[in-house]
C-alpha cells in the first residue's frame, strides 16, 4: 500500500492529528477519457462557505449591541395554508420547470406589526476563494480552514482505467423479466408515490411547461400521484452565492421581532474544493469497480472476495441450518395517540401566541422502544411466484403498484408543514421509528431491518446536483454484527455471487429467466449455478428465486475453504493487567477475577480456546501456566526498553486443559500485589510484550490501565489544565500526544490483533493518545471515571455488569469488512473503529454485535435511468467456534428527482448520528468551535433549502417538513452534548470518551446519549403496558427536556445512555416514596442511592420492570443515580435540560429565533 493513501483516511505516523476520514476511493472515480456519463463534474455542497461562526452563549455580546424590544408578539399566526386564493379556472400552485432553478418572490409578511429587523453583527471575513479549476490547495501557502464538511463529496475523476461496460439496467424487483425488458429500460419509478396503491401510467414529457393544463400541486409542488408528467431533466446545480452574509450571533434578553425576507438570488457558484484523492492501493472488488470474470479478486490479503467464480467452484450437496425461521412483518401503525399539554410556566421570555398552549402534534408513533424495531420490523419471508415472462412489460416496471401509496390529493404526513416558533410540542409521546423507503410493498416486506443498516435519505436523489441542492448529508450508518433472534445460515459449497462486481445474490436482484440473473449493483447477466437450482425448503428443483438467499435481506454463509487465507485461528483472550499502586487501591483487580472466574466457561470458543495473563507496573510480570505445574509461576521482565518473551510457548495456554491452574491465579492475584508500592506504569512495554504473544495467533488483547503512562516507550505527560476546561474559547490536546499508540495497533491489525481498552481512573489519563490502541485495531474503549469500589459503588456495579457481557458476548475473529453500492454511487469516508486496508476494505481483527459503523457517500453518475438503487455489507470473520462465515446485508431504496421527495424521505435521527460523527473528525483534525459552528450550519443549510425550493408559497416563521420537525432540537442537543459543549466544566478524557461513543456506538443507542429521554414514573399504571415474558412492562409518555416538565409533586427517570437519573422532587408523593423507595420520606432518601429496594409492592414490581427493559435494550449497563432536589449530582443531571437556557448556551427557543435570522437574511 502506498504511504500517501495509508495516511489519508488514517492519518499520519508525524504526530499529526488523526481521523477516520475523510478518505477518497479512487476506485469509483475513474472515468473514460472522453467519455461523458451524462452529468458534469458538480460543485459539492459546502455547508460552511463564508460563514461566520454560531451563536455562542447569551452574555458574550455588549449590552449596546442589541436594543430591546418591546414584549409584543413578534409572530402572529397567518391565515391557513390553503386560504391563499387561486385565479378562476387556474390550478392553486403550478410546478416550475425543473431544468432551471426556481424563481423567488419576496414573500408577503402575514405579521400584522412588524418590529425592526436585527442589524447584522459582526462575523469573521469569509476565507479567500478557491480557484474552482484545481482540486488541490496550493502547497506552498496554507489555506485557512473554512468551518464546513464536504459532505457528499464527488471526487474528480482520475486515471485510466480499464472500460466499463454498462449493461442495461432494468429493475431489480425478484421476478422474471421478459426480453424485451431486458434491454430497453422501464420507465422511471413514480417519484410523487408515498403510499400503497397504484398509480396509473403516465407518459414522461420533459419539455411539458406548468401552466393551466397542469394538474393541481400541493403546497410544496408535490405532484399528485399518477397524475402529472414527472420531469426528466436533472436539476440545476444549487450552491452557495457569494454575497450570503455572514452568520452572526444571536441576540440576547427577549425575542426580537423581525420580518422575513427575501431568500438570496444569484448566480450558482463553485464554492467547494473537494480533499484531493486517496493515493491507495487500487483493492480488487473495490466499489462499482468492474472485474474480468476471471480476475482474482483478493489483492491485500482481501479474502472476502476469493477469486473462484460462482458456479465454478466444486459441487457438494448443501446442508441449510435455519432457513426456514418464519419472521414477524413491519409493525402497523396504530392510532394517533395525542397527549395532554404540558404544563407551562411561563419560562420563556416571550412567546408568541400559539406557542404556548399547543396540544402534543396528532401524528404521534405508535408505542415502541427503538430497540423493538429489530423484533417488529424485520425481514419477513414471503415467497414470491415464479412467473414465465408475460408477453407485454414486467413486473420489474414497478410501476402499476406504486402509487396508491398517495394520500390522494393530499401531502405526505412527512411534508406537513410545521412553524417550529408555534409549535411548542413537536416531541411525540413515544420513540420515533425509522421512515420506511417509498418501495412497492414486496420490495419493502424483504428490505434490510433499519436497526443493521439505515440510510440518512431514504429516496435517493437523482444527480449530485439534486444531492447539493437539498443540502443534507448522505450516508449509511451500520450495525452489522448486531445480536439477532433469527438469522438464516446457509451452508453451500458454491456463493453465488456477481463475476463482475462480486455481489452476494440477494433478494434485489431479477431473474430473466431460469438460468440467468442481473446483479442489482452493476447490472451484468450471470449464469445461475446448477446446483442453486435446488431448493433445500421447498426440496423442489427449477425455483431459485424461492432459494433463502433471494429471500432474506440478511443471511449468513458458512463459507468453503477459498475464502481462508490460513486455518481458522483459535479463540484467544490474553489479559493485560496494571497492577500499579494507584490500580491496587481503586479494588477493580477483586471485581475483575472475581468476574472472570465465575463466566470462565462461558467465554466463547471451542477446544482450541488459548488464555493468557500479563500483569505490569514499574515492570512486566508473565505467568507461566503449562501444563504440569503446580501452580502459576511469575516471570518478571524488569528490560522495559527491549522487552522479550521469558518462555515463549507457556505463556498462552490451553484454557481446557489448564483451567485450574487459571483459577488458582485469578484466585491469587488480587492478594499478591495488596502492598506494592509500586506507583510507575509502563503500559507501553506491556503493549509490546502483549503483541508478540499475541502476533503468530492473533486473538484480542484487553487492557485494563487506572493511570497516565509514565515509564518507558509510549509515557505521556499531562496535558489538561483544569482552570481551562470551561473558560477556554476552544478546546486544546482532542488529538494524540504521540503516534506510538497508533502505530502499534497498525501493528496490532496486520497481525489480527484488536485491543479493547479499559479506564478506570479518578485522574487525566489522556485518552485521546490512549484511545488509538482500540481505534484502529477495531477494539472498544470502556471508561469509568472516579472508579473506586467504596467510593463509588454505583460504577462497580456498572464495571461488574459491562465485565460479564464483554467476556461471554458473541465474538468474530479475522474480519473484513466491505461496503458495495450500485454503479454510479461512491463511498468516500467511514467512520468507526477500524483500520481501511484498502480503498474500501475494512479490517477488523476483531468484530463484536455491539459496534456501530456509518459511512458518507455521494453521487457520481446521473442515476436518471435507475428506480431504485442498492447498498450491501458483507462480513467475513471467523467465529469462536472455527468456522468461516460470511454475513450479508442488502438495503434497497427508491431514486426519486424531485427535492419534495428527498425531504420526505429524510431520516432526521440518521442524519443527526452521521453529522454527529463528522463533528468528531473535524473538533480533531480542525478545532471544537469549526465543529459547532458546522453542526449550527447543517440545520440553517436544510431549513433553507426546503424554504427556498419546496415550499411554494412564502410565510413568516421557521418553517421544516413534519419529518425534520426535530432536526434543530437535535443539533441543539449536540451542541450541549459533553462532546461538543463549551462553557461548562468538562473533564478532558469524558469529552474524548463522549467522541469515541458518538463514532462507534450504533444509532439507537448514540441517540440516547445526545438527545435523553425523559419519564415521569412517580404515578405508573399498566394502561398501554407491554407484555414480555409474564413481565408487565408500563410504556410511560416522553417529556420535553425541560424543566418546566418537572413537578416538585413528582418523580422523573432521564434515561441519558449510559446513565440514568432518577429525580424526587421535593414533595414527591409519599406513596411513591415508601412503596418505591422504602424509605418513610424525602428526608430519608438516601444521599448516593444506587439500587431500589426489591418490594413486594405493585408500584416497585411496576418502576423495576420498567428500569430493567431499558437496560434491556442495549448491551452495555447504565448505572442508576438517585437524585435529590437538593443533590450535588443535580447539576449533571440539569446539563441535560437541553431546552432550557444555561448561562453559557442559548435555549430551544432562542436557538430556534438565531436559526430563523439567518435563513431569513
Amino acid at each position: 500500500m502506498s504511504t500517501a493513501g495509508f495516511n489519508s483516511q488514517n492519518g499520519t505516523g508525524t504526530g499529526q492529528a488523526y481521523a477516520n476520514g475523510p478518505s477518497q476511493n479512487p476506485a469509483a472515480l475513474q472515468q473514460l477519457p472522453g467519455v461523458n456519463y451524462g452529468m458534469p463534474h458538480q460543485p459539492t455542497y459546502n455547508p460552511m462557505q463564508a460563514k461566520a461562526p454560531a451563536p455562542p452563549g447569551p452574555g458574550l455580546y455588549p449590552a449596546g449591541q442589541y436594543q430591546p424590544v418591546p414584549l409584543a408578539s413578534p409572530y402572529q399566526p397567518g391565515p391557513p395554508l390553503t386560504s391563499y386564493p387561486a385565479t378562476q379556472g387556474q390550478p392553486l400552485l403550478t410546478r416550475p420547470p425543473m431544468s432551471g432553478p426556481p424563481s423567488h418572490t419576496p414573500p408577503q409578511s402575514a405579521s400584522p406589526s412588524p418590529g425592526p429587523r436585527l442589524p447584522p453583527a459582526q462575523a469573521t471575513p469569509p476565507p479567500p476563494p478557491v480557484s474552482s479549476s484545481s482540486y488541490y490547495q496550493n502547497p506552498q501557502q496554507p489555506q485557512p480552514m473554512a468551518p464546513t464538511w464536504q459532505y457528499n463529496t464527488a471526487p474528480p475523476p482520475m486515471g485510466t482505467p480499464t472500460s466499463m461496460s454498462t449493461p442495461p439496467r432494468g429493475l431489480v424487483a425478484n421476478h422474471v423479466n421478459p426480453a424485451v425488458s431486458s434491454t430497453a429500460p422501464p420507465p422511471p419509478m413514480s417519484s410523487a408515490a408515498y403510499s400503497s396503491a397504484p398509480p396509473a401510467h403516465v407518459s414522461h414529457s420533459a419539455t411539458q411547461p406548468p401552466g393551466p393544463g397542469m394538474p393541481p400541486t400541493s403546497l410544496h409542488g408535490y405532484t399528485q400521484p399518477g397524475t402529472a408528467p414527472l420531469p426528466m431533466n436533472p436539476m440545476a446545480p444549487h450552491t452557495y452565492q457569494p454575497s450570503r452574509a455572514p452568520y452572526g450571533p444571536p441576540p440576547t434578553g427577549p425575542p426580537p421581532t423581525m420580518k422575513p425576507a427575501p431568500p438570496p438570488t444569484g448566480p450558482p457558484m463553485n464554492s467547494a474544493t473537494p480533499p484531493p484523492p486517496k493515493a491507495d492501493a487500487q483493492c480488487g472488488g473495490a466499489v462499482n469497480s468492474t472485474l474480468s470474470p476471471t480476475e482474482p479478486d483478493s489483492q491485500e490479503g482481501d479474502i472476502e472476495c476469493p477469486g473462484t467464480a460462482a458456479g465454478n467452484g466444486p459441487q457438494a450437496p448443501n446442508s441449510y441450518n435455519h432457513v426456514d425461521n418464519k419472521m414477524a412483518g413491519p409493525p402497523q401503525p396504530g392510532p394517533p395517540q395525542p397527549g395532554p399539554p404540558g404544563r407551562h410556566l411561563g419560562h420563556y421570555p416571550s412567546l408568541p401566541p400559539g406557542y404556548q398552549n399547543t396540544s402534543a402534534p396528532h401524528n404521534a408513533a405508535p408505542a415502541m422502544h427503538p430497540a423493538l424495531q429489530a423484533a417488529t420490523q424485520p425481514y419477513t419471508q414471503a415467497p414470491q411466484p415464479y412467473q414465465q415472462p408475460p408477453v407485454g412489460p414486467g413486473p420489474a416496471q414497478l410501476s402499476p403498484s406504486l402509487a396508491a401509496m398517495s394520500l390522494q390529493s393530499s401531502t405526505p404526513e412527512a411534508l406537513r408543514v410545521v412553524n417550529l416558533l408555534q409549535e411548542r410540542n413537536l416531541l411525540p409521546p413515544t420513540p420515533i421509528p425509522a421512515p420506511t423507503p417509498c418501495l412497492p410493498q414486496d420490495l419493502q416486506k424483504i428490505n434490510c431491518n433499519p436497526e443493521v443498516f439505515r440510510s440518512t435519505l431514504t429516496s435517493i436523489p437523482q444527480t449530485q446536483s439534486l444531492l447539493n441542492k437539498a443540502k443534507m448529508p448522505l450516508g449509511l450508518l451500520l450495525h452489522p454484527f448486531k445480536d439477532l433472534s433469527q438469522l438464516p445460515v446457509v451452508t453451500s459449497s458454491t456463493i453465488v455471487r456477481c463475476r463482475s462486481c462480486r455481489t452476494y445474490i440477494n433478494p434485489f436482484v431479477s431473474f430473466l429467466d431460469q438460468r440467468r440473473w442481473k446483479c442489482n449493483l452493476c447490472y451484468r447477466v450471470n449464469d445461475v449455478p446448477e446446483e442453486f437450482m435446488y431448493n433445500p425448503v421447498s426440496r423442489s428443483y427449477g425455483e431459485p428465486h424461492k432459494r433463502p438467499e433471494v429471500q432474506n435481506a440478511t443471511i449468513e454463509f458458512i463459507a468453503p475453504s477459498e475464502y481462508m487465507l490460513r486455518p481458522p485461528q483459535p479463540a484467544v483472550y490474553l489479559f493485560v493487567l496494571d497492577v500499579s499502586h494507584n490500580a491496587v487501591e481503586t479494588g477493580y483487580l477483586n471485581v475483575f477475577c472475581q468476574s472472570l472466574l465465575e463466566n470462565i466457561n462461558a467465554l466463547p470458543g471451542d477446544s482450541r480456546t488459548k488464555v493468557g495473563f500479563i500483569t505490569f507496573d514499574s515492570t512486566i510480570h508473565f505467568y507461566n501456566l503449562q501444563e504440569g505445574l503446580s501452580q502459576p509461576q511469575m516471570l518478571i521482565v524488569s528490560d522495559i526498553e527491549d522487552i522479550f518473551l521469558p518462555t515463549p510457548d507457556s505463556l498462552l495456554v490451553n484454557l481446557n486443559e489448564c483451567k485450574e491452574l487459571v483459577q488458582d491465579l485469578l484466585k491469587s492475584l488480587p492478594t499478591l500485589f495488596e502492598k506494592t508500592m509500586e506507583t510507575q506504569s509502563a503500559l507501553g512495554s506491556a503493549l509490546q510484550a502483549a503483541f508478540k504473544l499475541l502476533s503468530p495467533t492473533g486473538g484480542r488483547m484487553s487492557v485494563f490501565q487506572t493511570q497516565l503512562p509514565n515509564l518507558g516507550v509510549g509515557a505521556l505527560q499531562s496535558r489538561e489544565d483544569p482552570n481551562q476546561r470551561a473558560s477556554a474559547k476552544d478546546i486544546q490536546h482532542l488529538s494524540p500526544a504521540t503516534d506510538f499508540y497508533k502505530k502499534l495497533a497498525l501493528d496490532c491489525s496486520g497481525q489480527q490483533v484488536a485491543v479493547d481498552l479499559f479506564l478506570l481512573s479518578s485522574q487525566y489519563c489522556d485518552l485521546a493518545s490512549l484511545g488509538c490502541i482500540s481505534r484502529y485495531s477495531a477494539g472498544s474503549v470502556y471508561y469509568y471515571p472516579s472508579y473506586h469500589h467504596q467510593h463509588n459503588p454505583s460504577q462497580v456495579e456498572c464495571f461488574q455488569k459491562d465485565l460479564k457481557r464483554y467476556l461471554t458476548r458473541k465474538i468474530g475473529f479475522e474480519a473484513v469488512m466491505r461496503i458495495r453500492c450500485t454503479k454510479g454511487m461512491s463511498i468516500h469516508t467511514f467512520h468507526g473503529n477500524f483500520f481501511v486496508r484498502s480503498t474500501d476494505l475494512l479490517s477488523l481483527p476483531n468484530v463484536n454485535p455491539d459496534a456501530g459503523f456509518a459511512v458518507q457517500m455521494s453521487i457520481e453518475e446521473n442515476l436518471d435511468d435507475m428506480q431504485v438503487v442498492s447498498f450491501q455489507a458483507a462480513l467475513l470473520y471467523t467465529s469462536s467456534k472455527g468456522e468461516r462465515r460470511i454475513r450479508v446485508h442488502t438495503l434497497c431504496l427508491p431514486v426519486v428527482n424531485s427535492l419534495s421527495d428527498i425531504f420526505a424521505g429524510a431520516d432526521v435521527q440518521a442524519i443527526t448520528g452521521l453529522l454527529a460523527c463528522m463533528a468528531v473528525d473535524r473538533s480533531v483534525t480542525a478545532s471544537l468551535s469549526d465543529a459547532r459552528d458546522a453542526m449550527t450550519n447543517a440545520s440553517i443549510d436544510s431549513l433553507s433549502s426546503y424554504r427556498q425550493s419546496v415550499l411554494t408559497i412564502q410565510q413568516p416563521g421557521l418553517l421544516a417538513p413534519a419529518c425534520l420537525r426535530l432536526f434543530p432540537l437535535f443539533i441543539l442537543a449536540l451542541l450541549k452534548q459533553k462532546a461538543f459543549r463549551t462553557g461548562t466544566s468538562t473533564r478532558l478524557d469524558d469529552r474524548v470518551f463522549a467522541m469515541c461513543q458518538l463514532k462507534y456506538q450504533p444509532l439507537a443507542y448514540a441517540m440516547l446519549m445526545v438527545h435523553p429521554a425523559l419519564y415521569r414514573i412517580d404515578d405508573l399504571t399498566d394502561e398501554g403496558a407491554l407484555n414480555i415474558s409474564e413481565r408487565t412492562i408500563p410504556q410511560p409518555r416522553l417529556l420535553q427536556l425541560s424543566v418546566e416538565k418537572l413537578s416538585r409533586e413528582a418523580a422523573f427517570l432521564m434515561d441519558a445512555g449510559t446513565v440514568m437519573y432518577l429525580w424526587i422532587g421535593r414533595n414527591c408523593n409519599p406513596t411513591f416514596l415508601t412503596q418505591v423507595l422504602g424509605v418513610p420520606n424525602y428526608a430519608a432518601v438516601p444521599e448516593n442511592l444506587y439500587l431500589l429496594p426489591e418490594l413486594d409492592t405493585a408500584e416497585s414490581q411496576r418502576t423495576r420492570a420498567f428500569i430493567g427493559w431499558l437496560r434491556d435494550q442495549r448491551p452495555f449497563f447504565p448505572s442508576l443515580l438517585v437524585i435529590r432536589d437538593e443533590s450535588q449530582r443535580k447539576a449533571s443531571f440539569m446539563q441535560n435540560m437541553i431546552e432550557d437556557r444555561t448561562e453559557s448556551a442559548l435555549s430551544y427557543y432562542e436557538f430556534l429565533l438565531h436559526l430563523q435570522q439567518q435563513i431569513s437574511k
